[in-house]
């Protein structure tokens, strides 16, 4: 079972999830820990519903998640917009003005962000 959900333990290592926890008992793989956001523990169970199917009966996963404030913490990169943003963690560009409206303390301008900027991306 390790070696079919192979992608899903690396997924965790580069996540950084903490105590993270992988047995194989029965057939089952049962996985634990905890994502940073639920953005990350969203990462994780795609990526196992990307392997297994919907409902894969050969792993179980409990994944907590640490701060539950906030969908996602964000840094800006290079050619970034906050319309990009909003796709990939809402998949709707027209998000935008919730990331812009959770960052007003650092943001003034919806069309003016900084590269290395930490940006909340807030639960809708």
């Amino acid at each position: 079972m390790k070696a079919k959900y192979q992608e899903v333990l690396e997924l965790g290592q580069e996540l950084a999830i903490q105590n993270g926890d992988v047995k194989e008992e029965n057939g089952i793989l049962h996985v634990t820990g905890t994502a940073k956001n639920q953005y990350e523990k969203n990462l994780l169970w795609d990526k196992i519903k990307e392997i297994g199917g919907d409902n894969p009966a050969d792993i179980m996963a409990n994944i907590e998640v640490a701060d539950t404030s906030v969908f996602a913490n964000h840094t800006v990169a290079k050619g970034e917009t906050l319309g990009k943003i909003a796709k990939q963690y809402y998949g709707n560009a027209m998000k935008y003005t919730a990331i812009f409206d959770a960052n007003t303390n650092i943001l003034k301008n919806p069309d003016v962000i900084q590269i290395g900027q930490e940006l909340v991306i807030p639960n809708l």
